[in-house]
């Protein structure tokens, strides 16, 4: 890797406890709740839900039962992806039931192998003379990829070798298979994935050759003529989803090399996981052309077509990226596996250059555009995430039929749950990143964390009520005196920080790098830092060239955007105003959603009861004075069906 580059990595899972807090309560929220409810479905117990059976099929595969595929061609990633969440918790939660059961669902999937290597329930149940001949469409390698990263994981946790070394001899078919040599297949995934889990395997084995098929898909990727088009052709021009040629190939990001590309296009969730993948390959290789690639992208989607929520992928034709400034609020696809995705590449870009704006931006995917995909209670689902809703027209009007106005309990195309599972069971490894001398700190939540720098034991403790308060204190632990840098993320959304060392006040603006405040000194045991930031009610404007919002606000405190829904405002949300001149108050309030900071406010609203039954007039608009009560845009739903919205008029 090049020497320039930032060199941080995440610290590893069994270094870090999270001890509270509303990240904790989502980490602890997986362990109880949704992990076990995933392998309800996972095995069809989940009354009035999709079937999902996925761990039938694996069965069937095995030769343990008999019967048909059902399902999506992708839904051993299912498995995989439960799996993976359960290795998270098994590294901080030891659990023996679990561990046993993971250990039975491993045996099943050894079970259901080919001798080859191969492994896949749909291909070897429904179709077994057509692996390999439909990439583009049917996520073999998509499947492969997510088991590649259960694998690890659970290897990880276990040091058990079975499923890695199941997905071992996976991969090595799979290198056989692919490359540029004469007799392989020029070809790549449809569903980009296996990527990023092609170096995490090669991390954890040290065989280089997984890395370089790694490189070799991202490298092959939109070269002419386009294998998906080869493909298509020789397996007879047929199709296994009936839109296939009309996406184009830009919606796989296939339309062009992966170095000519500028701007996010196609299917967020396989670009996204492609960015990640570029990164990854970026970081190992020291490729400066992959990381300006990676970084024009970046810029494109952050600045040009993201939601404020950190929600990307407008369309819901392709699940995709549309154009700049193309942001609707009420027809908002922003997939929930999206904005997982954002959070990977997030990690990935700060990993490559320690700069909080990608540490900022994994904050607001988080606690906006994925938190706001799991209920409170662990059990139900929102797959799509607008910034407004109104359920009338989610029942009544086709093109808002993505639209839920409830979460629901599982999907025919159920990606987004265990996604969401995986990631908060991992959490506590995207609170800190470390190299030799230096410590980050990303995220703030109560937690600790253990690090070795220049080979001296570490222990650092955060207390503190964030995301409700701005208030972080740092305590460190060692058992002789160090030197080493701690790095503190003064977020984008503070405009004030105070920081103390062991109750000394510091000057930020002199040691401010990047947006991390860097403290470099000699740390001894029981050292303490203490980080104050401002964390007002902020009204947020968009760019004039996203037409939905002029003339609109939204609410933000911290990292949280909030929204209004119709059980604390009423009906014809859109109807509320906010003068120039609101002023907002803030009350953390343990009645609701699990316990939240919800923010009041006056406001005006349209009096509609003078209009009796005309549809148009001449009259004078008249307004009424209202409070408003707004709660974070992660918790709506939780309470009774209505209205939400998250961009309110200013003015009148």
């Amino acid at each position: 890797m090049a020497e320039d580059h930032a060199n941080l990595k995440e610290v590893p899972l069994k270094n870090v406890k999270i001890k509270g807090g509303l990240l904790g309560y989502k980490n602890e929220l997986v362990r109880k709740e949704l992990i076990p409810y995933l392998w309800k479905v996972l095995n069809n117990e989940i009354p009035d839900a999709d079937p999902s059976n996925a761990i039938e099929n694996f069965k069937i595969a095995a030769g343990e039962s008999d019967g048909e595929f059902v399902g999506m061609v992708f839904q051993d990633s299912d498995v995989a992806k439960w799996l993976e969440a359960v290795a998270y918790q098994l590294t901080s939660n030891p659990d023996k039931e679990l561990e046993k059961l993971a250990d039975s669902v491993i045996e099943l999937i050894e079970k259901a192998q080919q001798p080859d290597g191969y492994l896949n329930t749909y291909f070897t149940i429904a179709e077994p003379d057509k692996k390999w001949t439909n990439l583009a469409e049917c996520h073999e390698l998509y499947c492969a990829g997510h088991m590649m990263e259960a694998a690890v994981a659970y290897y990880q946790a276990t040091r058990k070798r079975k499923l890695l070394d199941v997905m071992i001899r996976f991969a090595d078919l799979i290198n056989d298979k692919f490359g540029t040599e004469p007799g392989k297949l020029k070809g790549y995934p449809g569903h980009q994935e296996i990527e990023l889990a092609l170096i995490k395997l090669y991390k954890v084995t040290g065989d280089e050759k997984y890395l370089k098929l790694a490189k070799y898909f991202i490298d092959e990727r939109g070269q002419k003529p386009y294998f998906f088009d080869r493909e298509w052709e020789k397996r007879g021009k047929t199709s296994y989803w009936s839109n296939f040629r009309k996406l184009g190939m830009d919606y796989f990001q296939a339309h062009k090399s992966v170095r000519e590309q500028e701007v996010a296009v196609g299917h967020a969730v396989r670009a996204l996981y492609m960015y990640s993948g570029m990164a990854d390959v970026a970081r190992e290789t020291g490729d400066k052309t992959l990381i300006e690639t990676c970084q024009k992208l970046w810029d494109n989607i952050t600045k040009k077509q993201m939601y404020i929520t950190g929600g990307v992928g407008t369309s819901s034709y392709g699940e995709s990226f549309t154009f700049d400034y193309d942001l609707p609020n009420d027809t908002a696809y922003t997939e929930t596996c999206a904005a997982i995705a954002l959070v990977f590449f997030a990690q990935r870009m700060l990993h490559l250059d320690a700069k909080a704006e990608y540490a900022d931006l994994m904050e607001r995917a988080l606690y906006n555009g994925v938190l706001s995909g799991v209920s409170e209670n662990g059990k139900k689902f929102f797959y799509v995430n607008p910034l407004e809703v109104q359920p009338k027209v989610c029942k009544k009007r086709n093109d808002h039929k993505h639209v839920k106005p409830t979460r629901q309990k599982w999907f025919g195309c159920a990606c987004c749950p265990p996604n969401i599972a995986r990631l908060l069971a991992s959490i506590s490894g995207y609170i800190y990143s470390d190299n030799n001398k230096e410590v980050y700190v990303n995220l703030y939540t109560d937690s600790t964390a253990d690090f070795y720098i220049n080979n001296k034991y570490i222990s650092l403790k955060q207390r503190t009520n964030y995301p409700w308060g701005g208030k972080v204190n740092l305590a460190i632990t060692t058992n002789e005196m160090a030197k080493f840098t701690l790095a503190l993320r003064i977020p984008g959304w503070c405009k004030e920080a105070k920081l103390k060392v062991n109750g000394e006040s510091i000057s930020i603006d002199k040691i401010m790098n990047k947006g991390y405040v860097s403290i470099e000194r000699i740390w001894d045991n029981d050292d303490t830092a203490e980080l104050i930031l401002d964390m007002p009610v902020e009204k947020i404007y968009a760019n004039p060239q996203v037409r939905e919002n002029i003339g609109k606000v939204a609410l933000q405190r911290g990292p949280i955007v909030y929204c209004l829904e119709e059980v604390d405002n009423g009906t014809n949300l859109p109807a509320i105003y906010f003068p120039a001149d609101t002023e907002f108050s803030v009350e953390y309030r343990e009645d609701i959603l699990g316990g939240v900071t919800v923010i009041s406010g006056e406001a005006l609203r349209l009096d509609d009861i003078s209009w009796t039954d005309n549809l148009y007039r001449t009259k004078e608009t008249k307004y009424k004075p209202i409070k408003i009560t707004a709660v974070p845009y992660y918790a709506w739903g939780n309470r009774e069906p209505g209205e939400m919205l998250v961009w309110i008029r200013e003015g009148c």
